[in-house]
């Protein structure tokens, strides 16, 4: 039982351990039902649910642990799936690499633009498979947005517009009270600086505050941001600069991050990217413009600006990219051929970084140099303070 499944062939299961099994913790678990042998989550009712799920659809028990440091020591598990909030995407990500643990970490990829560097290092060093759950690249309509972008059946792009959601308010902040007992709320922070509990910041709540995310431009620009950098062939670069403008935030500071803003892109080559939240002409999802016509995509959504377009087939000479119509089931496959996934860890790093140094700019509010080939900000020392931060011990990288 010490072996990992892997070790005996393609047609034998692959064991995997979910650390972080709240809301999106399940939904990934009902990906991986078959595989689902461990459960870890710092909220004890979280993992007891999750165990319950397994044992109601599979008829198996997975072992319950409160510690992901002690799911990792299990040496029959092949993989880990990452689900926490934001914060620990990292530390977990990075422990399992080292572990010899193949992963699937939860878009974004991570907290800060250094963060996802090291888990880029640790990936490759340790030869493993990290997928990034930003998984609209396993749905044909994105698929077949950007080939015909990339392909140039819209002419030249000069503009992609990327839409993001409004953010959803999480109300007024009660006062701050003790944890749940069944919450070990120390190890919910980890490496997150120690404040008083509040129930508005845990959980799905997370989202609004620097400390642990970093708003609906990393929740959703993981996903719209990546179309756009996926269409654009931007997976292993950047933009060269970034300039926020219009951004608002909630006037009683009931959340941290922004509730709207205007950001632009600038890839140096021509093409401006503008992300908008609460921008009336930029409606949520990836919109192409090019010299020759445009493609609209969103989720269920695949809008050329004429028939002609919509009917092209691509030619064999054409680039075709990888056409995976199953997120979870593509990391499985790239587990056994130990090819790169189609959301492999440095793309999820180089979005990622297209949507922290957005949030920089939103927090500063003036623009930014960016250098995609040395991954740092040039000519702004605070701006570049904000590109990594200090974990809490004992929740450090080792």
């Amino acid at each position: 039982m010490f072996i990992p499944a892997t070790a005996f062939g393609a047609n034998d299961r692959v064991l995997t351990g979910h650390i972080g099994v709240g809301g999106m913790g399940r939904g990934n678990l009902g990906k991986f039902l078959d595989n689902a042998v461990a459960v870890c989550d710092v909220d004890s009712k979280h993992a007891e649910n999750a165990a319950k799920i397994v044992l109601d659809k599979k008829g198996r028990e997975v072992e319950i642990f409160g510690d992901y440091r002690k799911l990792l020591d299990r040496k029959d598990i092949d993989a880990v799936v990452v689900s926490t909030p934001d914060h620990w995407h990292a530390i977990t990500t990075i422990h399992a690499c080292q572990a010899g643990k193949d992963v699937y970490c939860e878009k974004p990829l991570s907290l800060t633009i250094a963060e996802g560097r090291k888990m880029v290092e640790a990936a490759r060093a340790n030869k493993r498979i990290v997928q990034t759950g930003s998984m609209q690249r396993s749905s044909d309509n994105f698929r077949r947005a950007c080939e015909l972008v990339r392909n140039g059946y819209i002419g030249k792009v000069h503009t992609v517009h990327v839409g993001l959601a409004n953010a959803n308010d999480p109300g007024k902040l009660p006062a701050d009270s003790e944890a749940p007992a069944n919450l070990n709320y120390d190890f919910w922070l980890g490496p997150a600086k120690v404040r008083p509990y509040n129930e508005k910041r845990v959980h799905y709540n997370f989202r609004f505050w620097w400390d642990y995310s970093g708003g609906q431009m990393t929740n959703w620009g993981a996903h719209h941001i990546d179309i756009a950098h996926w269409g654009l062939g931007k997976d292993d670069s950047g933009p060269l600069s970034v300039h926020a403008e219009q951004v608002a935030y909630h006037p009683e500071m009931a959340h941290e991050v922004p509730e709207a803003c205007r950001i632009t892109y600038d890839y140096g080559d021509g093409v401006k990217m503008i992300v908008g939240q609460g921008q009336k002409d930029i409606k949520m999802g990836t919109r192409f413009i090019g010299d020759k016509g445009e493609i609209y995509v969103n989720r269920g959504v695949f809008q050329p600006s004429s028939e002609e377009i919509g009917a092209i087939k691509l030619k064999d000479s054409d680039i075709h990219l990888i056409d995976s119509n199953n997120h979870h089931q593509n990391f499985l496959k790239c587990m056994e051929t130990r090819e790169l996934p189609i959301c492999d860890v440095e793309v999820g790093h180089r979005t990622a970084t297209a949507c922290h140094l957005g949030n920089i700019s939103c927090r500063l509010q003036r623009k930014i140099e960016w250098d995609p080939v040395a991954e740092k900000i040039n000519g702004d020392d605070e701006a570049a303070e904000m590109t990594h931060r200090a974990h809490r011990a004992p929740y450090v990288l080792g």
